[in-house]
């Protein structure tokens, strides 16, 4: 059994975590407007998703990739759809009665861990990121036994789950001084960023993928 692919699996969980795209977004706004527990079940189902996606990576299931590959371009606009849609959610929620929700614990953390999980599947590139990062550290071999993928993908699933720990727990520390106007501007501001940074990548993509 080596060890050392938990500390592997446990740096490529955290670094894959980090930048802060739509999801990252989304789970600062939840942190502010409903919770740190409800930011931090978000930014669990995204870990939850990127741990599938390290498993496809690891073994090169070859007939998931040609899947992929193949349903790319409907898989990127069925997720661009529901991030627009959530971004536009979020920009027109009123705090006040997200508040009172709170307050009346009618929060449902089974739909913040299942949203995240579903929007974050559905950006496929996470499988060749994760190709990229495991041939970074070579630990995409043949001759891995059985318990040496568990073992990297439960390091994966570790390190994406501290990452989104420490994210929420800053961004709670700042909470108790968010008002209900300061809330207000927050839902505007992170469902406006959340629909300019899924349109902006996916022209991105778009172009990139039909243009080289």
């Amino acid at each position: 059994m080596n060890l050392e692919y938990i500390w592997v699996g446990f740096k490529i969980g955290f670094v894959a975590s980090i930048p802060l795209g739509p999801i990252g977004v989304l789970c600062i706004q939840r942190t502010l407007s409903k919770g740190k527990l409800s930011g931090f079940i978000s930014g669990i189902g995204a870990a939850t998703s990127d741990a599938i996606y390290a498993i496809i990576a690891f073994f090169s299931l070859s007939y998931v990739v040609n899947f992929i590959e193949k349903q790319l371009l409907l898989l990127q606009i069925f997720g661009v759809v529901f991030l627009v849609f959530l971004g536009l959610k979020i920009f027109y929620t009123n705090p006040a009665k997200q508040l009172r929700r709170q307050n009346k614990k009618t929060n449902s953390y089974i739909q913040d861990f299942v949203s995240t999980f579903f929007l974050t599947i559905t950006n496929p590139l996470y499988v060749f990121l994760f190709l990229g990062f495991f041939a970074g550290f070579r630990v995409v071999t043949p001759k891995s036994n059985i318990i040496d993928p568990l073992i990297l993908i439960a390091g994966v699933l570790i390190g994406a789950t501290t990452w989104w720990f420490v994210l929420t727990s800053i961004v709670n520390l700042f909470r108790s001084k968010i008002n209900l106007r300061r809330l207000w501007w927050i839902n505007k501001i992170a469902g406006a960023s959340i629909v300019i940074l899924v349109i902006a990548a996916f022209i991105i993509w778009t172009i990139r993928e039909y243009t080289m």
